[in-house]
């Protein structure tokens, strides 16, 4: 971020095409004091051309507001970006090859930290043994999560670093062990290297033209320095902003910590890859429910704290048992403070997988925000997907139902559980748009509005993430082909897709077309991020 602005200019954007609402076939934007001033045609652009710090030629470039990834892990995501990451990696041989040269090219580490295998996707299906991960690391403490970072496996050096009694199976686990090895391998990363890892993920997010993050943070997750030493050196550094939250079922700590809310990774079960995503029947690929860790009663008691206190909560939930228990509780809270109350506050659910139309019914009716991750679909979705595996075909195909959830009137938004999967926006709109399950899919727009005006949504604002008058000046400029309106099938009004509507375009996002890329990203009138030839 060598290249961002000290201070927001008066700017001019003229030359291109610009995504607004206030104008579909906008092509020239005037900045001013780190708000969006003008948006107009070119002609009109001249009478501003003298009034400006700056003339930007966008020479055809798209500029649509920047991006909004509304859930978050920043320093775990720096360290994929500069550590071990297994996401690709094609087999078990792979991965333990990969990590022998990582930990040969990192001698001084006092803890080697990986992330991203997925068994489920090698030969054979099964994770690396401790033996081999020993023998790898040369019996050096290694913590490796698996892809939903909801299980992990270690080597017996880190299991030595812990006091106390861990389980020492040979088996990933899952649950309080997990966290208790996380806890201890985290512990081991320096000020320094954290600070690195921080400033990694967000500068990587500011070129892929992501304005916001949404940080999910937690006991159970990171610590309290991480969190407040994130929302320091957001405030301190010109990049995308930060919105924190803060999982502990305390409203208190999260207000002295400068959270938005006490929600985010509050765990009301686990993960379906893991095996602890809690359900109404078992797994397809298990004799049992997987895990709850909030019953409705805690999730009750946690909404009308965070409401009293003028906080947003939130939870984790994956699994429609796990779903059905915060719709339960939330209703309770309601109930006993009244609907208008819950609903002011825009409390939260993330992930969201499992959906009935009764709990589709319940996020509408109590004002939830639906805090989801096409790409999960994208990857686990499918007919011979995880979560086939975990939950047989029929079951699988109910998940992700963001066209029932749109239709609801739920609002949506949308990001990446960085770094379960990768930051990613147009491959996130993209995703939802060409779900696996088409009855699911969502046209572009909507998805792109989900991951713009979505997140600002999500955290009680409705006049940002768009490209007016009197807006936040949060937005990116893109190389990209001819811009369309793209609709998911004929189940959308065809009037919508032609051109005399005046819906403003978006790129073509069909599947194997390459996507926009980020030439600059602005943030608040400050440019955090300019392109290569830029």
């Amino acid at each position: 971020m060598s290249e961002q602005s000290a201070e927001p200019q008066t700017v001019l954007l003229r030359r291109g095409e610009v995504h607004s609402p206030a104008d579909p076939f906008a092509t020239a934007m005037v900045v001013e004091r780190g708000q969006v001033a003008w948006v107009g045609s070119e002609g009109a652009a001249d009478a501003f051309a003298d009034g400006v710090d700056e003339v930007v030629d966008l020479d055809g470039a798209l500029v649509t507001p920047a991006f909004t990834d509304a859930h978050v892990h920043t320093t775990a995501t720096g360290l994929a970006l500069t550590g071990l990451d297994l996401s690709d990696t094609s087999s078990l041989e792979a991965a333990l090859a990969r990590i022998r040269a990582f930990a040969a090219a990192r001698p001084g580490d006092r803890v080697l930290l990986g992330h991203g295998w997925d068994a489920a996707r090698w030969p054979g299906g099964r994770p690396p043994t401790r033996v081999e991960l020993d023998e790898a690391t040369g019996g050096r403490p290694l913590y490796l999560s698996r892809i939903d970072v909801h299980s992990a496996v270690v080597t017996t050096a880190l299991l030595d670093l812990i006091p106390g009694d861990v389980p020492r199976e040979d088996a990933p686990l899952t649950r309080d062990a997990h966290h208790t090895v996380r806890e201890a391998a985290l512990a081991a990363v320096t000020p320094a290297q954290r600070a690195e890892a921080q400033r990694t993920a967000l500068a990587h997010a500011a070129s892929l033209g992501i304005g916001t993050v949404h940080e999910c943070g937690g006991p159970q997750i990171s610590s309290e320095d991480d969190f407040t030493a994130l929302l320091t050196l957001a405030s301190e550094v010109p990049g995308p902003r930060v919105v924190g939250y803060w999982a502990e079922q305390d409203a208190a700590k999260a207000r002295d910590l400068g959270a938005a809310g006490a929600a985010g990774d509050l765990f009301a079960d686990g993960a379906l890859g893991s095996h602890t995503a809690c359900l109404h029947e078992p797994y397809a690929d298990a004799g049992h429910t997987g895990t709850a860790y909030l019953d409705a009663d805690a999730v009750a008691a946690h909404v009308v704290a965070c409401t009293e206190a003028g906080l947003q909560a939130g939870f984790h939930a994956i699994g429609d048992a796990a779903v059905s228990a915060v719709v339960e509780g939330v209703r309770a809270a309601a109930g006993k403070l009244g609907l208008a109350r819950i609903r002011a506050v825009r409390h939260r659910v993330e992930h969201a997988e499992m959906l009935t139309p009764e709990t589709v019914a319940g996020f509408a009716e109590l004002g939830l925000i639906a805090s989801v991750q096409p790409a999960f679909d994208a990857l686990w979705g499918g007919e011979d997907g995880m979560y086939a595996r975990r939950l047989g075909a029929e079951r699988a195909r109910t998940l992700n139902p963001y066209a029932a959830l749109l239709r609801a009137g739920v609002p949506l938004a949308f990001g990446s559980d960085s770094p379960v999967t990768p930051l990613d926006p147009w491959g996130t709109v993209r995703a939802a748009a060409f779900h696996h399950t088409p009855e699911h899919r969502i046209s572009v727009r909507a998805a792109f509005t989900a991951h713009t005006r979505g997140g600002w949504r999500a955290v009680g604002r409705d006049d940002a993430g768009v490209l007016v008058p009197g807006a936040p000046a949060d937005y990116a400029v893109w190389r990209t082909d001819e811009l369309i309106v793209q609709a998911p099938d004929d189940r959308v009004a065809r009037w919508s897709t032609d051109p005399r509507s005046g819906t403003p375009g978006l790129p073509d996002l069909t599947p194997g077309r390459d996507l926009p890329v980020c030439l600059r990203t602005v943030v608040g009138g400050r440019t955090v991020f300019v392109g290569p030839g830029e």
